[in-house]
C-alpha cells in the first residue's frame, strides 16, 4: 500500500509547497512581535548607522583619535547585550525544555529564580567577554583593563540594565508565548541608537536627547568617552546610571513576578507555545 502511494506522489506538489507556506504564514498573522520584527531591523540598522555617518561626518578628527573609544564601546556594548541574554536565554531554556511546570511543583521561589538567572547572566558575560577583551589586545594592542576601575563602574551599570530589560522581556514572552521570544533581541537593540554608544549624545536631536538622558547606558558610555579622552573620570554620571539603574531593574523584577503570578494562575506553565 505505501509503494503505491510513493509510486502515485508527484515528486514536487505545488499544493504542498502552498499548504506548509500556509502554516507559516499563520503563525506569523497570530504573532504582532514577528511583524515586529520584520520591520524593526532594518530601521534600526538605517537609525544607527544615520546617526554615526552624521557624526563621523561633522568630526573627522574623531577617526584619528577615535580608536580606543570605539573598541571600548564594542565590548561595553557586548556586556548589556550579554547580561540581558544571560537573564532571558536562560529563562526561555525552561521555556523550551517545557520544564516550568516541573521545575515549581518544587519549593522553589520566583526571588530564587530570580537570583540564579542573575547569577548565570553574569557567568555567561564574563564567558563572553574576557576572551574578546584578550583577543583586543593581541590584535590591536589596545587593553579595555587600562580604563582601570573605572571599567567596574561601566561593567555594572551596563550589566544590570541589562538584567532590567531581560525579567522584562522574560515576562512578556511567559504572557505571549514563545512567539515573542524574538523580543530578546529586539528590546536591548531598540535602545542601542539613543544610547550613544559610538557617538555623543549631542549627536542626536534635542528632543531625543531627553530620552537618551532617561537611560542609564548614556551616562556610561558617555563617561567612557571622557575619561579616554580627556582623562577625567565622571563619578557624576555614574551615580546618576547607578540610581536609574535601581529604578529600572526594580520595573523589570516587578514586571517579572506580575508575569508569572499571572501565568501561574492561568496554568500557563503547561501550555507554553507559540
Amino acid at each position: 500500500m505505501t509503494a503505491a502511494i510513493t509510486r502515485h506522489t508527484p515528486p514536487l506538489s505545488p499544493r504542498r509547497v502552498w499548504a506548509v507556506t500556509l502554516r507559516y504564514y499563520y503563525l506569523l498573522r497570530g504573532s504582532w512581535p514577528r511583524y515586529l520584527e520584520l520591520a524593526y531591523w532594518p530601521t534600526v540598522q538605517m537609525v544607527l548607522w544615520g546617526f554615526i555617518t552624521n557624526f563621523l561626518a561633522t568630526n573627522s578628527s574623531y577617526i584619528a583619535q577615535g580608536f580606543g573609544v570605539l573598541l571600548s564601546a564594542v565590548l561595553l556594548w557586548d556586556v548589556m547585550f550579554r547580561g540581558q541574554l544571560g537573564v532571558s536565554v536562560s529563562f526561555f531554556e525552561e521555556m523550551w525544555s517545557r520544564n516550568l511546570g516541573h521545575l515549581f511543583v518544587s519549593p522553589l521561589r520566583p526571588y530564587e529564580l530570580i537570583m540564579s538567572l542573575v547569577l548565570m547572566s553574569l557567568l555567561r558575560t564574563v564567558i563572553g567577554v574576557v576572551p574578546a577583551s584578550v583577543l583586543a589586545i593581541a590584535f590591536f594592542g589596545f587593553s579595555v583593563y587600562s580604563l582601570g576601575l573605572a571599567l567596574v563602574a561601566f561593567f555594572f551599570n551596563l550589566i544590570i540594565l541589562g538584567w532590567a530589560i531581560g525579567f522584562l522581556v522574560s515576562g512578556l514572552v511567559l504572557r505571549f508565548g514563545l512567539g515573542a521570544e524574538s523580543l530578546a533581541w529586539v528590546a536591548l537593540f531598540a535602545i542601542a541608537p539613543i544610547s550613544g554608544i559610538y557617538y555623543p549624545i549631542a549627536v542626536l536631536p534635542e528632543w531625543l536627547q531627553w530620552v537618551a538622558y532617561a537611560l542609564p547606558s548614556s551616562y556610561v558610555f558617555e563617561g567612557m568617552r571622557a575619561l579616554i579622552q580627556e582623562q577625567h573620570f565622571r563619578g557624576d554620571y555614574m551615580l546618576i546610571a547607578a540610581g536609574l539603574n535601581v529604578l529600572y531593574v526594580a520595573l523589570g523584577i516587578a514586571g517579572f513576578l506580575a508575569f508569572f503570578h499571572a501565568a501561574r494562575r492561568r496554568g500557563l506553565f503547561i501550555q507554553i507555545g507559540e
